[in-house]
């Protein structure tokens, strides 16, 4: 019988890093697509090495910076009584730094492929820059905007390498359905992780196909 705690404890992980996400990349997005500051690519660069980097290199530095071990972990677990390595916190950190790109790419594009008439105009109206963005910008770019929600909620779903170097495999705490699937080809217990795979697969599937179907205007195109 499927155990379904790893499975919850993915969706919690994956709702909480979406949130954090959403927030960090709206202004961060917003930045890439209309500075001219000469550090721009370095940034753009930062925010893009999740896609080239192989996520046990991510996940291992994060283990060693925030170990207590260390003075940035001594420092937290000491003063903050926060610790992040082999707790779900930890979890939610890398998942962030991981899924960073997947959310703000998308939305960078929306903003850049804007008229920037829009802005100005909104500018000369006497808007400020954050009325700008959430009333007049982001209501134009809801297409990307959702694409980058759920390519972060996705592909956080299916991390491996970053949430097991940093959690480990703790069940209830740290344990996601990645490192189950993981453990139950280990153990040759096939039926249990075909079950994992198979939730994993219907729910990342349902969810792609919203929002292309959203995206592509299939409901307003049949009247729904």
């Amino acid at each position: 019988m499927i155990n379904w705690q790893p499975l919850w404890l993915t969706f919690q992980l994956a709702f909480i890093t979406t949130i954090i996400l959403s927030v960090v990349s709206i202004p961060l997005a917003y930045w890439l697509a209309y500075s001219k500051k000469r550090i721009k690519p370095i940034i753009e660069a930062l925010v893009s090495m999740p896609l080239v980097l192989p996520p046990t290199v991510l996940g291992f530095y994060l283990l060693i910076v925030f170990s207590p071990s260390n003075a940035l972990g001594n420092w937290l677990d000491h003063y903050l009584g926060v610790r992040l390595v082999f707790s779900f916190e930890g979890l939610i950190l890398g998942s962030v730094i991981y899924s960073l790109p997947f959310m703000v790419h998308p939305i960078q594009s929306g903003f850049s492929h804007l008229s920037p008439s829009l802005r100005e105009a909104a500018y000369i109206l006497g808007k400020s820059k954050w009325t700008t963005i959430f009333k007049v910008l982001l209501p134009n770019i809801r297409p990307s905007l959702l694409t980058g929600i759920v390519l972060a909620f996705a592909h956080t779903i299916g991390e491996f390498g970053v949430v097991l170097m940093i959690g480990g495999n703790i069940p209830n705490q740290t344990k996601v359905a990645s490192i189950a699937v993981y453990d139950e080809v280990e153990a040759l217990n096939y039926g249990a992780a075909h079950s994992y795979s198979l939730v994993l697969f219907a729910i990342s599937f349902s969810i792609l196909l919203c929002v292309y179907l959203v995206n592509g205007g299939y409901f307003k195109q049949f009247g729904r």
